[in-house]
């Protein structure tokens, strides 16, 4: 293992939780002049690049005011305060860059969340596998 390498292991976060689809909410650190703040951009990660690597980066895409915006994180920046993963979607692709071409909700993604209903005795079943009230009135 030579020096580079010693050093992006050091420095590496560990960013496991971003995923292509994820609605993320990430705080930057904003410098103005003298004064430092944070400012949060959410969005839904449209892509990923060398994930694995310490000069991976990540793109997220929010609309704001009608208008389309995107903007491209490095993964280990020291700007990023945090990130926090909001929702997690049901994709197919690696890239959704169509979702440029879309608006309203023709841009919404599948959630991947399952959901989940308790029963009477404390049991956690599937809601596709719970009978509705209409077909217990029919019995």
């Amino acid at each position: 293992m030579n020096l580079l390498q010693k050093i992006e292991k050091e420095q590496n976060k560990n960013h496991n939780e971003i995923r292509t689809g994820n609605s993320v909410r990430v705080h930057v650190k904003i410098v103005e002049g003298d004064k430092e703040r944070v400012q949060v951009f959410e969005g839904v990660v449209i892509g990923l690049r060398r994930q694995g690597s310490n000069r991976g980066s990540f793109i997220v895409r929010k609309v704001s005011y009608g208008v389309g915006v995107e903007r491209i994180f490095p993964l280990n920046a020291p700007s990023i305060e945090k990130i926090e993963v909001v929702n997690k979607n049901k994709i197919r692709r690696a890239r959704l860059y169509y979702l440029r071409k879309r608006f309203g909700k023709n841009a919404r993604l599948r959630d991947g969340n399952v959901r989940q209903v308790a029963g009477v005795d404390g049991a956690v079943a599937d809601a596709a596998a719970q009978p509705s009230t209409a077909d217990q009135a029919a019995q």
